[in-house]
């Protein structure tokens, strides 16, 4: 059976599901998303991804058409329709068709489109979150504005590619000599008096939905965290370090350019952080 797509307020096969060539996120990436992950058919951190989305919308003048309400109902009928049990639901917003090709924006009228689908996929027992991931260091050569979620991902998709021909897992950005998050996920260590670091909020790095869960959950069970600049030699050097993202929650990184983290085995607190989030989300 076809999956299911939503696009511009139907529900239809994705063998259907077309789009103008013409749209403004084909042509010039002028497109916000969000991808919010689902276990046991439940939307996990929702609030979180919509509050980002209306950001990321009005920092680009994006038209958001629908409202929270509408969306969620979008999503479970996705899930409905999909028989989605985990997994993930992606969601695209453009600013619409316009045959015109100007390089401004059309006018108001131009309605936006409005795209989601379904990703079935491991999230709970995923194998990297069990074993842990390799990591390589890339120069970060992403546009100024990488807090707001858009759909322009070249520069992330080199690093990822570049990761997997080193036989890495992924790859940690660098800039000004300090890393700033992974590929696609936010980057975190945890040093040898057990401090949790994690760079702060900017334009440099993704303000990550799953990012602020660990921040709160951190500070719930007493355990130090701090948002500061780190550089890739202090990162090599932690006691542990892990990756998160609406896709991942947690995934410890075991090894950074070939080198080993904790012995390249996956740090007990980066675990305990891992079951806690996921319990907690479960639960809300």
């Amino acid at each position: 059976m076809s999956d299911i797509v939503y696009l511009d307020s139907h529900f239809v096969p994705k063998e259907q599901a077309k789009i103008s060539v013409f749209d403004r996120g084909f042509l010039f990436a002028d497109a916000v998303y969000e991808v919010t992950a689902v276990i046991d058919g439940q939307l996990i951190d929702f609030n979180g991804h919509f509050q980002r989305l209306q950001r990321s919308c009005k920092e680009l003048a994006l038209s958001l058409s629908i409202t929270k309400e509408q969306l969620i109902d979008v999503h479970h009928q996705l899930i409905e329709k999909n028989n989605l049990h985990e997994g993930l639901i992606y969601l695209q917003i453009t600013r619409g068709t316009d045959s015109s090709r100007f390089f401004d924006f059309p006018a108001s009228s131009v309605p936006s489109t409005i795209v989601a689908f379904v990703q079935h996929s491991t999230v709970i027992n995923h194998p990297n979150a069990k074993k842990g991931i390799s990591v390589v260091s890339v120069e970060d050569i992403r546009w100024q504005r990488c807090d707001i979620k858009t759909v322009a991902l070249l520069a992330a998709c080199l690093a990822k590619h570049h990761a997997h021909q080193q036989g890495a897992d992924d790859a940690i950005l660098i800039k000004d000599g300090y890393i700033t998050e992974g590929s696609s996920s936010n980057f975190f260590i945890v040093n040898h008096d057990n401090e949790i670091i994690t760079r702060p909020l900017s334009q440099n790095i993704l303000p990550g939905i799953t990012r602020q869960a660990i921040i709160q959950l951190a500070q719930e069970e007493g355990l130090k965290i701090t948002e500061r600049l780190f550089t890739l030699d202090e990162a090599k050097k932690a006691k542990e370090a892990f990756i998160s993202s609406a896709t991942t929650f947690i995934w410890p990184v075991v090894s950074i350019d070939n080198e080993d983290i904790n012995q390249g085995k996956v740090g007990h607190l980066s675990q305990r952080l891992r079951e806690i989030y996921i319990d907690k989300a479960l639960k809300k």
